[in-house]
């Protein structure tokens, strides 16, 4: 990897010593960082590379620039961490992503006002006495070229972004496409177009058939890893995975006001041979946490599926609370392998990190039903995982878009009653997003759910989770 930065370098400078009429730009992106901390001194060195062949470069971040890590989202003020590196490596400008709301609207308001970088989304309608810094598109001058920015927000099937209700009350979300034909006007002023989105691969690809006068898309939202980036319909799309495995260095020559070439290439982030000075000052005074580092249990095993991690937390949910059934839903188990050994307070974090509370309501079997398909609905076709009773999923097909048949049985191997009732839990997120008929709509706690999971290893101590899971699926 140090060899292909390497051969990037040597044909950045090449290409300044080259006399031609062309001007080129460059870009790096990333995209759905997700608070990883520990990586900050690997990628501050790479920008801080390319900087010192060309220091005209731009950074663009497409969003979700936090949650995932709890050294950071429970900071005071939340993620000001990732903010002061952000600001160290010199940020141009970001996205806002779904999870940039999970501190509500004042949280945002606070990280908007720490950043060195503008917090672009042309789709929000943010009132001003919010006190939220965001702009819905910028215009940057690089050698004498205008480039426009234009951001855009992810928002999802309720009409909001993927976050609960509560943290976007008092902001209004429009499409994509209901708002990028109002700055058509920017296009024709600029000489480089760019759309900055956190909508997702298969809704940029819609996007750069729809508006083919956008150069270049720097996306995010469904960690999509591009090797480099993809031309669709004339349009360069880039994308990383999650938490910074890659970032993007895109290259535009522009001649005659207009863009002639364009090309991305990855750099991979976490085996780069440098690392910044100042940035591995910055982490280790900000993880200098000794209660995030405390034990408070053991995986005699490993965790080597969600499923299994899903059904720790429900476990651990249906124990402490004295209930009958606990949902989780299938996006909300934050990883998909933990090895056997020390459970510390961070790995807890990190796998729970919203800050959820429990919901406690008592439905009936058929209403426990309704809620698990509704749930799967609303978070993307997964299906839920449960403690207390297990699943047989029937779809129409195998692309699983549609639920034909549910059974549910409880822990004792027989049908569940649809008429008894079940004293049942679920965080906050999945009682909002499970929009289903039912009579009780529950009592909220005021205990996060992660300290739920906390409390209950301390009592147990070593959990073994090995090839668990919660529900079967056929078609």
């Amino acid at each position: 990897m140090k060899k292909k930065l390497l051969s990037i370098l040597f044909f950045l400078l090449l290409s300044l010593t080259v006399v031609s009429q062309a001007i080129t730009v460059r870009i790096i992106s990333t995209n759905d960082m997700h608070a990883a901390l520990d990586k900050f001194p690997q990628f501050a060195a790479i920008v801080d590379s390319i900087r010192a062949i060309d220091p005209t470069v731009l950074v663009f971040s497409a969003g979700d620039n936090r949650t995932g890590s709890p050294f950071n989202d429970r900071y005071a003020p939340v993620s000001y961490p990732m903010i002061q590196l952000m600001n160290l490596v010199g940020f141009d400008a970001s996205a806002i992503g779904n999870h940039e709301y999970d501190s509500r609207l004042d949280g945002l308001a606070k990280m908007t006002a720490l950043s060195n970088f503008d917090y672009l989304a042309a789709n929000i309608d943010c009132p001003d006495d919010l006190g939220i810094n965001v702009l819905p598109y910028k215009v940057f001058d690089v050698k004498g070229v205008k480039i426009g920015v234009l951001g855009i927000t992810q928002v999802g099937s309720l009409g909001i972004p993927d976050t609960h209700p509560d943290n976007v009350k008092g902001l209004k979300f429009k499409s994509p496409q209901e708002v990028i034909p109002q700055y058509k006007w920017l296009c024709d002023e600029c000489d480089v177009n760019i759309l900055l989105t956190h909508i997702g691969y298969e809704e940029d690809v819609k996007l750069a058939s729809q508006f083919p006068y956008y150069d270049v898309i720097l996306g995010g939202h469904t960690h999509t890893q591009l090797e480099g980036g993809e031309i669709h319909n004339g349009v360069l799309i880039t994308q990383n995975g999650y938490q910074l495995p890659r970032v993007t260095l895109t290259t535009l020559e522009i001649e005659d006001e207009k863009v002639v070439s364009k090309k991305a290439e990855n750099i991979v982030v976490p085996t780069f041979g440098h690392r910044s000075d100042a940035a591995d000052a910055l982490l280790k005074h900000f993880q200098n946490s000794p209660e995030m580092l405390r034990v408070v249990g053991r995986a005699l095993t490993p965790f080597t599926s969600y499923d299994a991690l899903g059904c720790m937390m429900c476990d651990a949910w249906a124990s402490e609370l004295d209930c009958d059934i606990a949902i989780e839903n299938y996006g909300g188990v934050r990883y998909d392998y933990f090895p056997a050994g020390d459970i510390k307070v961070e790995d807890i974090l990190n796998l729970d990190p919203f800050m959820n509370t429990a919901v406690v309501m008592t439905l009936t079997g058929k209403e426990l039903s309704d809620m698990l398909i509704a749930c799967f609905k609303a978070d993307r076709n997964r299906f839920p995982i449960t403690s207390g009773c297990t699943a047989v999923v029937t779809y129409t097909n195998s692309s699983k878009q549609e639920i034909k048949k549910l059974e549910l049985y409880g822990d004792n191997g027989k049908k569940l009653d649809m008429k008894k009732r079940y004293k049942v839990m679920a965080n906050n997120y999945v009682a909002s997003i499970a929009d289903s008929p039912r009579q009780d709509q529950g009592v909220r706690s005021s205990i996060t759910t992660s300290d739920i999971i906390i409390n209950h290893l301390e009592k147990v101590k070593a959990i073994d989770y090995q090839g668990r899971r919660s529900f079967t699926e056929k078609w």
